[in-house]
């Protein structure tokens, strides 16, 4: 397998160990097209982070549509982040609801890389 430092300079911390636990049994094309399709499909923390700031100049609710929680972005927004508190608590965890986020993204992308193989 390919170093995966070489293959996704952008990823650090927990999201990096989970990456390369799901990359351990790819050969060097399917990790090279796993980091392709994972890397369209992920969201940075800090694009969260951004979007979470909206909720306080009037558009809450931009980063859990962003996260594919389109209900609660809908809830978010018609309720002002149910009175900024949802929106704070967001703002606190941005970077675990991105790391979840993440996380589903990257199973679906390496059953569908393995299975392609």
């Amino acid at each position: 397998m390919a170093n995966i430092m070489q293959i996704m300079p952008y990823l650090n911390g927990d999201e990096m160990v989970y990456v390369q636990g799901l990359m351990k049994d790819l050969d060097d094309n399917q990790a090279q097209q796993f980091a392709n399709v994972y890397s369209y499909r992920r969201k940075d923390p800090q694009t969260v982070l951004l979007t979470c700031l909206l909720g306080f100049v009037g558009v809450a609710g931009v980063h859990r549509v962003l996260l594919n929680q389109i209900g609660m972005g809908i809830l978010y927004f018609l309720t002002a982040g149910v009175c900024f508190i949802g929106t704070i608590i967001d703002l606190i965890n941005y970077q675990r609801l991105a790391f979840e986020y993440n996380q589903r993204q990257a199973q679906q992308v390496a059953i569908m890389v393995k299975g392609t193989m």
